[in-house]
């Protein structure tokens, strides 16, 4: 997916409110009155909600943590703002929003009958096949023309390229002019289409993908000629975050590239919600720094040869420290409505109820940043910290802790460069097994330092792996979930 924008045309992106009961803080607007966490019904009704209460939410994929706080875009600010930490504040008062809302979840499978009409609004011909468990309409033996890959289980994650100026995939001649598998040679020269025709041009697949209500921003320039259209979908009448649809628009106003999901998530289980401003008093504490590096308080001696400041007779000397606290960054928060983020959980990456805040500090680009608005009672508790010792993992047959999103081949057809979500916490490395039929890739994570507090924060991470023979026609499959992997 296309990753988020990070300037001043972004402010409006949670500036309107576009959910029933949630309206937008500031400027004496209309505020619904939703029911709070105080009072509630009768005791039969209680007994009655508590039998129909929905299952816990594990969020982090299982890991058993529950932080509710921090969320924001790749290459966006970190939201602990270092040691110091960061204070969002407020600008006016804060919706309070809807007393409930639902999960939505991937479900079911793509159709080729589905595929064959996206397919169509890309302008490419040809019917889907199904190699693995992705669809994909393939350019002809000369390599020139479009490709569309989408993978069969829900959401139907696709991406689509164009392959002009010579032979590319596998059946690429080796040379400067060949792009190398799974990449495209981005189109040469001309001028970048206008916002506005790169928002027609990109409206009939919005369309065709069920989003033509999604919220469009066509500000990014990529090569100097590629106009970037982002689209935010909404979803059961919430706007989304992390879960954008992404088109490049040529200077002949035709698409050249995408990616997004085919399938819309339906709707599961509704969780009561917590307003606007408990979700920022989470984001807040969320966001607490990592304090001074250095000495820090007075609990212990100072160091064996450390000089100490004579003391006059009577009085006694004040406490130092090597490093004093830093002062937390403080950034304004000039909006903030209900939506659905894409999060991982113990049941896969989900769109979860979200607060979305758009930070808006004095000396950088509005961003948005995001708290899980989910009450906290139904966020499963983590695990208490075991005092056993623990083993070791082995490097093989550890048990997957992500699902791969997208690859690409090297020119030499060996060198596959895998990406998915991770956090700035772990290092991560890919494993490859290997069979006439297929290759199986798992990626492993450790700790990038297990005795030091670190931000839960997202980002999208590639690493490599190298095959001992080229790929070729062979689907490659994201050994956590058992699904082909789409090719960028």
């Amino acid at each position: 997916m296309s990753g988020t924008e990070s300037g001043r045309g972004r402010r409006t992106a949670l500036v309107a409110s576009v959910a029933a009961g949630v309206l937008l803080a500031g400027g004496g607007g209309l505020y619904l009155a939703a029911a709070g966490d105080e009072g509630g019904p009768p005791t039969e009704a209680k007994a009655a909600d508590a039998a129909a209460a929905p299952p816990p939410l594990r969020l982090g994929g299982g890991s058993g943590g529950t932080d509710p706080g921090a969320g924001i875009a790749p290459g966006e600010p970190d939201p602990g703002g270092g040691p110091g930490g960061t204070v969002y504040r407020a600008e006016g008062p804060l919706p309070q929003g809807p007393s409930s809302a639902a999960v939505h979840r991937p479900e079911g499978l793509v159709t080729s009958e589905e595929v064959t009409r996206l397919a169509g609004v890309l302008g490419i011909e040809g019917r889907p096949a199904l190699v693995g468990g992705v669809w994909t309409i393939r350019p002809e033996k000369d390599g020139r023309g479009p490709r569309l890959d989408v993978a069969r289980q829900a959401p139907g994650s696709w991406t689509y390229s164009w392959y002009d100026g010579g032979p590319a995939g596998d059946t690429c001649l080796k040379g400067k002019a060949c792009p190398p598998p799974g990449g495209a040679k981005p189109p040469a020269g001309g001028s970048p289409v206008s916002e506005a025709a790169a928002r027609a041009a990109a409206a009939p697949v919005l369309k065709a993908l069920g989003q033509d209500d999604a919220k469009v921003s066509a500000a990014q320039v990529m090569n100097g000629s590629v106009r970037v259209v982002n689209a935010d979908p909404v979803v059961g009448g919430l706007p989304t975050y992390g879960w954008s649809t992404g088109l490049h628009i040529g200077p002949d106003g035709r698409p050249v590239a995408g990616s997004g999901t085919l399938k819309e998530p339906v709707e599961g289980a509704t969780y009561p919600v917590v307003s606007a401003e408990r979700a920022l008093a989470r984001l807040n504490e969320a966001s607490k720094g990592t304090g001074p590096i250095g000495i820090g308080g007075c609990a212990t001696d100072p160091p064996a040869g450390e000089p100490q400041a004579p003391s006059e007779p009577g009085k006694d000397v004040p406490c130092q420290t090597v490093a004093d606290p830093a002062e937390p960054r403080r950034v304004p928060v000039t909006g903030a409505v209900l939506g659905l983020a894409a999060t991982d959980t113990a049941d896969g990456r989900l769109l979860v109820p979200t607060w979305l805040f758009t930070a808006d500090p004095a000396d950088a680009a509005p961003y948005t940043v995001t708290s899980t608005a989910v009450a906290a009672e139904f966020l499963a508790t983590p695990p208490a910290p075991s005092t056993e010792p623990v083993a070791p993992e082995p490097s093989e047959g550890v048990a997957p802790v992500r699902r791969i999103e997208s690859f690409t081949v090297g020119g030499d057809g060996r060198t596959l460069k895998v990406t998915f979500w991770g956090g700035v916490c772990h290092a991560y490395t890919a494993h490859a097994a290997e069979d006439p039929r297929q290759v199986r890739v798992r990626i492993d994570e450790k700790p990038l330092d297990p005795d030091r507090a670190c931000a839960l924060v997202a980002k999208e991470i590639t690493v490599e792996v190298t095959l001992a023979a080229p790929l070729g026609d062979r689907p490659l499959v994201d050994a956590a979930s058992g699904e082909a992997v789409p090719r960028r």
